[in-house]
């Protein structure tokens, strides 16, 4: 029992790996395709939208719940490493390039959520914990090719690819091999179409989901505006240039730390507690932004970067157990999964309008704009609280 957390940290962190391959290179692929510096939002977007359609269809078929998650998982993690690899054809045009990238978002489906349910199939206690870790291990994989390219510099882009696929096979063998199907686990005897929305008919879910999908309109948007934002001090302060890829991999990877102290801090403080404050303060980042954006010092600047990428995925971990409590046992997976399709789909959303927004002029104020997805949480938050104090929901003692 021991192994089995470990087991999946690791395999969640060397599959999710692929995530952000395609914006570790993406100036090479700028450079080789002459494209515009506006693709790298329709690369991560293309990504996001494979991911959504996955998650769809994996929830509507229920995928998770019908079947061993250890081997969606493992196939998954094949599939997905295929996909990821085909980028490396020398001959390769945009819309392959993008039609690659789909695929990969679709089959990390049955990574990130399936991962998500295995968790929660062999931790029933202290699953906020476990899911700190988890999460944890996907914002390394994520921020894990900028650091590869930053070891790599000098040799071909396809490095990369080659890397994060063979990684990702891996981790997709050693969860088959060493995490068996969890104690608590209830299959689903067949597809069951409602199962999509059942859980929202429970307030306590409705509310954490909201509050997950107010999270994931600044999230995404901020790690892949990270390395603009740190290009746009250099572009500034030509003299003294900081190291963009290794940056953007440090201050990213940092939210991996404030994923496994936010699961610690819930065992006392309460899980729904804990992901609010972690809300609130990335809403602050996001106010802020305009002030601190425009430091002259890099020591500055680096250090605000470091405080929003902790806080701005602190409180994932913790709406992910919140929906999972709340969910309904037998289509965990499902909600789990259908939750995570929403908040993907508005993630192409917040990408897509910095990206049409952001020009030379506003990038230091741009980012306001992020603000409004923890705004829209936190008020959800607040108002099922107030319903719970009402006396409207019962067990109003529990996840405060």
């Amino acid at each position: 029992m021991k192994r089995i957390l470990p087991t999946i940290v690791v395999a969640q962190f060397l599959c999710t790996s692929l995530w952000f391959a395609g914006n570790a290179i993406m100036p090479d692929i700028v450079q080789q395709f002459k494209l515009t510096p506006g693709w790298l939002a329709h690369l991560t977007s293309s990504v996001q939208f494979g991911f959504i359609s996955g998650t769809f269809i994996f929830a509507l078929l229920s995928i998770a719940d019908r079947f061993s998650p250890s081997r969606v998982f493992m196939i998954s993690a094949i599939l997905a490493a295929c996909c990821n690899f085909c980028i490396s054809y020398p001959h390769i045009d945009t819309t392959r390039l993008l039609l690659f990238r789909f695929l990969t978002g679709f089959f990390l489906a049955g990574i990130y959520p399936i991962g998500m349910k295995i968790a929660a199939d062999h931790y029933e206690q202290g699953l906020g914990k476990s899911l700190g870790f988890l999460v944890g291990a996907l914002v390394i994989g994520t921020a894990f090719p900028h650091l590869l390219k930053s070891m790599i510099a000098g040799m071909p882009w396809r490095y990369v690819l080659y890397y994060t696929s063979l990684l990702s096979i891996a981790g997709g063998l050693l969860l088959v091999v060493l995490v068996p199907d969890g104690p608590y686990r209830k299959k689903a005897a067949g597809i069951k179409f409602s199962a999509l929305t059942d859980g929202f008919s429970n307030r306590r879910f409705r509310a954490a989901a909201f509050g997950y999908f107010g999270h994931m309109w600044e999230l995404y948007a901020f790690w892949v505006f990270v390395p603009v934002m740190l290009s746009a001090y250099n572009s500034h302060h030509a003299a003294h240039p900081v190291n963009v890829p290794l940056l953007s991999f440090l201050i990213i990877a940092s939210g991996s730390i404030a994923c496994i102290l936010s699961g610690f801090i819930a065992v006392n403080a309460g899980t729904k507690r804990t992901a609010t404050i972690a809300l609130l303060a990335s809403c602050l980042c996001c106010i802020l932004s305009p002030l601190l954006l425009q430091s002259q010092s890099p020591v500055m600047l680096v250090i605000f970067l470091f405080c929003w990428g902790m806080t701005v995925i602190a409180d994932s971990p913790l709406f992910s157990t919140l929906v999972a409590q709340n969910a309904p046992a037998v289509s965990k997976g499902t909600s789990l999964t259908i939750v995570n399709c929403i908040g993907f789909a508005i993630t192409i959303i917040s990408i897509q309008l910095l990206n049409a927004l952001i020009n030379e002029k506003n990038v230091q104020y741009i980012f306001m704009i992020l603000a409004a997805g923890p705004v829209f949480g936190l008020i959800s938050l607040w108002k099922e609280k107030e319903i719970v104090r009402a006396g409207m929901v019962p067990g109003s003692h529990q996840q405060n």
